[in-house]
């Protein structure tokens, strides 16, 4: 039996219906019944739990063969990150007290750079879930293609994208949420020792410039994308509600900057996901 978190999102829910179409038991960790309703009508075991719950968390991964770990995103953090702090030390204690057989970590691209970011979250998971004792594999995922999501309304009203990636003709390492909830899957049923990274994009890199093509072709129409000036960011995060849009900014500088890379560029694995298909199935 295989424990999935973050179920209900796209990463976890292809994590998920990649193992039950291999005919595998699952159990699905939600906050509500409510949730979990729909995998409970498909044959899932269902666990309810919340991130900073041991107790529920425990019991949640006792008996699994395997745990796929997602951190509940913070896009606006506190300055110590105390929030996914509190949510990591829970989800160790937890996975410490289980004692699954193996665990799969969703982590992210640059979850080694040492330059403040909105990623260090990430990287601070990653240092404390490797002194678990079982093995762990940490699989860090480039930009996801699905973040268009946000670029959809704009270009089917305006025709026009803004940017924070910048240089629009610079390439940059991105992956659809299948292919990542396909190799976790993958990993949560491989066997290892000890701690294992493995790193992942898709199929090429893309330039924002190619993101409004894609949308264009998808459209049928011409769309274009801008650039958002960096002096900019600050007061536009705010005005949508982010107290502290700082690291936010700084993730986006290191994209740009380029100092949030994989750590081995010649071992990344490459998903078969190409950017052209996730937009024509938003669009």
């Amino acid at each position: 039996m295989y424990a999935i978190t973050g179920i209900t999102g796209q990463v976890g829910g292809v994590v998920a219906n990649t193992l039950l179409a291999q005919g595998k038991a699952v159990r699905a960790v939600v906050r509500s019944a409510e949730k979990g309703a729909s995998w409970a009508a498909r044959g899932c075991d269902v666990a309810l739990a919340e991130m900073h719950d041991v107790d529920a968390l425990q019991r949640a991964f006792e008996g699994a063969e395997g745990v796929f770990v997602l951190l509940p995103p913070v896009f606006a953090p506190s300055p110590d990150f105390a929030e996914s702090r509190r949510n990591i030390a829970s989800l160790r204690a937890a996975l410490l007290a289980a004692g699954p057989s193996r665990v799969v970590v969703l982590s992210t691209i640059g979850a080694q750079a040492v330059q403040p970011n909105l990623l260090n979250q990430l990287g601070i998971m990653e240092q404390e879930l490797r002194t678990l004792p079982m093995p762990v594999a940490f699989l860090r995922a480039a930009w996801f293609f699905e973040n268009a999501v946000w670029d959809v309304e704009p270009a089917r009203e305006r025709g026009v994208i803004p940017s924070f990636l910048q240089p629009l003709d610079k390439p940059v390492p991105m992956v659809a949420t299948d292919d990542i909830g396909r190799v976790a899957a993958s990993l949560l049923q491989d066997v290892w020792a000890g701690v294992r990274v493995v790193e992942l994009e898709g199929p090429r890199r893309v330039t924002p410039v190619e993101i409004a093509d894609a949308f264009a072709e998808a459209m049928g129409r011409p769309v274009r994308t801008e650039v958002v000036a960096r002096d900019q960011w600050e007061s536009l995060f705010r005005s949508q509600g982010m107290q502290n849009p700082l690291p936010r900014m700084q993730m986006l500088d290191g994209f740009n900057e380029g100092w949030i890379e994989f750590e081995a560029p010649s071992a990344v694995v490459r998903g078969d996901v190409s950017l052209e298909a996730v937009i024509r199935r938003m669009v």
